[in-house]
């Protein structure tokens, strides 16, 4: 078993619906990011050196800090567990401020991270060999030379095995959905 990374929003009920993940699951498979995207979000406190999606925004000149920003959220599951292990009220009530600040943070943010991922998905479709533009690894958990080649080609069934573009134009698809559904907030959920 692996770690998953998971959109999530605002209106998580709506989007999820049966249409979602029922007799049309294929739907699913057009929207989810794979293991290796988990990883890649992962890697600045893995590896010693600019972590591939840094080096990835100094290649396309795209800002990615909305992207690593949906991290930031505060999911539930993490936030019981800190106030359960809170020593005191005090220690409580700074916990819950913390992450009401983190949530007033991304509020609204899905047209940032939808600007992000589009021009992304735009510049690197026109680049070849990404793969071979970023350094190389001692810890290379994400198959770089699979991962970033062929980034205009799906490679995956949309969760297995995908590539980084297949990713992004899953995220793209997402974040463009949630989007025609209402949804103004949308972060990243682990399990």
């Amino acid at each position: 078993m692996g770690l998953d990374i998971h959109i999530a929003a605002g209106n998580d009920k709506e989007l999820r619906s049966t249409y979602f993940y029922g007799e049309q699951s294929e739907y699913f498979y057009k929207h989810s990011l794979s293991r290796t995207f988990c990883s890649l979000m992962c890697r600045q406190d893995v590896i010693n050196h600019e972590c591939e999606l840094d080096q990835i925004e100094r290649i396309t000149g795209v800002n990615v800090y909305p992207i690593y920003e949906m991290q930031s959220y505060p999911e539930q599951q993490s936030l019981s567990f800190h106030l359960e292990m809170a020593k005191s009220e005090e220690e409580r009530r700074i916990i819950l401020e913390n992450a009401a600040k983190q949530k007033a943070k991304l509020t609204g943010n899905i047209e940032r991270v939808l600007k992000t991922v589009d021009a992304l998905v735009s510049r690197l479709n026109s680049i070849d060999k990404l793969h071979e533009l970023l350094l190389p690894t001692d810890i290379d958990t994400l198959d770089n030379k699979t991962y970033f080649a062929d980034f205009t080609h799906d490679k995956g069934d949309g969760y297995i095995d995908n590539n980084f573009g297949q990713d992004l134009r899953n995220f793209q698809r997402f974040l463009e959905y949630a989007k025609l559904h209402g949804t103004t907030t949308v972060w990243f959920e682990f399990g």
